[in-house]
């Protein structure tokens, strides 16, 4: 065990390349903290807290958003990272990040905005988060945008894993800039691996205990999935002395605890497997290195399935994401008729009528679109 220990140490990542600006070290921070304390200060993740998750944060304060969930991101990467003897810090920033460029209204709203924008560059919320953080934040005297380090902005671009079509990037981002440092083809690190499926276990596990808390399925219902019907036999036998709501915190606790036990023993499986002896190993294999076993892969198909099918797709979620996308359209085509009365001069300028438009809504909370929406009319 220690030996492999070691080896994870030795593949992650410690020492920065640098940002696209040079900046004096800090003398008490790594550069990845610095990266962290800058997103979290940053308006952009701010605005996260009035962003929808499923459900629209308008009416209901028990629900997540975007902000929530990606401090249940960051937690898990953070443990998972300890455990393999990654970048704790690295693994933080790029999960609490990771979703600054969503659209109000979530999916359907990055849905509708990317249409919005088909004959002008398209729109993808994990570009439009490297937008933010390399032009569009505005807190520093010598440039826009963070300046966040190349592993940041690396991660944060391969969020969903390499990159071979660079059509988006070209139009979306400065690709000048990031070509001489980012190499789109290699698979991310590590460390981005980790945020990459933290992100997935985070919203599997909460969008279940969310879909409970809105009625859309029973906790009696779990059984349908193989994973959640042993942990169900577990706990159910709790119900009548705590209450089913405490039971499901204690299911989603048990649930989480076994993907991130199985993740861990599973990756450092892949490092013997895949040979994986030095960092340029892992940029250079097309294997997904951080992963769950082969049993657990199925298990998180079938949950996707299960909240597909009782959540994402029912009547009343599927209602308001079309309210959402029926705003963002109405939205993109009023600006577009008048983008002065909304959009600094400076900004129409240097980035397009329609660029400048994405980004304004882009950047919009859900009440903010729908409270601008209604006085519109």
């Amino acid at each position: 065990m220690q030996n492999n220990l070691i080896k994870l140490n030795k593949l992650s990542i410690f020492v920065s390349q640098g940002r696209i600006f040079s900046e004096k070290k800090s003398s008490v921070r790594s550069p990845f903290q610095r990266d962290r304390d800058r997103i979290i200060h940053s308006a952009s993740f701010r605005r996260l807290k009035h962003k929808t998750q499923v459900f629209a944060n308008t009416k209901e304060d028990h629900f997540r958003t975007r902000l929530t969930h990606s401090m249940e991101v960051s937690q898990i990467a953070r443990t998972i990272a300890r455990t393999l003897m990654l970048n704790e810090d690295l693994s933080e920033t790029l999960s609490l990040a990771h979703d600054l460029g969503h659209t109000p209204f979530g999916h359907s709203g990055e849905e509708s905005l990317n249409e919005c924008m088909e004959k002008y560059g398209g729109f993808d919320h994990n570009l439009q988060t490297v937008r933010i953080v390399t032009l569009i934040e505005e807190k520093y005297y010598n440039f826009k945008g963070l300046n966040l380090t190349f592993e940041t902005l690396d991660g944060l671009l391969k969020h969903s894993g390499s990159i071979h079509d660079l059509s988006k990037i070209k139009k979306m981002l400065q690709f000048d800039i990031l070509k001489k440092k980012i190499k789109f083809y290699n698979s991310p690190s590590l460390e981005a691996q980790v945020a990459g499926i933290s992100d997935d276990i985070a919203y599997n596990n909460h969008d279940i205990q969310d879909g409970i808390r809105a009625g859309l399925f029973t906790i009696e219902d779990l059984s349908e999935i193989n994973f959640f019907k042993e942990l169900l036999k577990k706990h159910k036998n709790k119900i009548k002395k705590y209450g089913k709501e405490i039971v499901i915190y204690q299911i989603i606790r048990d649930s989480i605890n076994a993907m991130v036990n199985d993740l861990t023993t599973n990756t450092r499986r892949n490092l013997i497997e895949f040979k994986i002896k030095k960092k340029q190993d892992i940029y250079k294999t097309s294997e997904q290195i951080v992963n769950f076993s082969e049993n657990m892969r199925k298990n998180d198909f079938q949950i996707k399935e299960f909240l597909g099918n009782k959540m994402y797709n029912d009547t009343k979620v599927m209602k308001m994401n079309d309210f959402g996308k029926k705003i963002i359209k109405k939205l993109f085509k009023k600006m577009n008729n008048n983008p002065k009365k909304f959009i600094k001069k400076e900004n129409l300028k240097s980035n397009g009528r329609n660029r400048s438009i994405s980004d304004f809504i882009a950047g919009m909370t859900d009440r903010y679109a729908i409270n601008l929406y209604s006085s519109l009319k």
